[in-house]
């Protein structure tokens, strides 16, 4: 997908995303990086290794659009486990594979400020530190919704509006 932003005759951002699910959503959607932007790809790879599924898997029951969406639903049911793949199940203690979930989910919540930072990880999965309840993760374009339901100030606009721009050298 190509974002054309700020778009003006003097000066014109061009932003080519290539959202895989490893991406942290303020990269993604705003260029940021921070330190906690690699936490992120680390709490998708975390759940891709619990599931045995890739993140941009479409194969989810329900309307579920990646693994993020269907572990974050599957939490919140209380039925995390149902998110192990069923060959791992005799290897792991079901505590373990709740606690691998949870770091999951709250290495990939939205805001990089929700999300802790390694070193905590590493606690965190070892044991060693008290885990939070996260907050509903990054997994859709729910940023991108809302900053255009706040700069629409009331108009009314569909989602599959596209614009193009041709860019040409000098």
């Amino acid at each position: 997908m190509i974002f054309c932003l700020n778009c003006t005759s003097e000066t014109l951002h061009l932003y080519y995303l290539v959202y895989n699910g490893y991406m942290s959503p303020e990269y993604a959607m705003d260029g940021t990086f921070y330190e906690k932007s690699d936490v992120h790809s680390f709490g998708v790879l975390l759940l891709e290794i619990i599931s045995s599924k890739k993140n941009t898997s479409l194969d989810y029951p329900g309307q579920h659009l990646n693994l993020l969406a269907y572990a974050w639903h599957l939490w919140c049911e209380g039925r995390g486990l149902d998110l192990m793949d069923a060959a791992i199940a005799n290897a792991f203690s079901a505590l373990e594979v709740m606690r691998c979930i949870q770091v999951g989910l709250l290495c990939t919540q939205d805001h990089a400020i929700d999300r802790p930072n390694m070193s905590a990880v590493v606690l965190m999965l070892n044991g060693e530190s008290e885990l939070s309840q996260p907050k509903q993760p990054a997994y859709t374009f729910q940023r991108l919704l809302a900053h255009q339901v706040q700069s629409q100030e009331g108009s009314i606009r569909s989602m599959n509006t596209i614009t193009i721009t041709t860019v040409e050298g000098r």
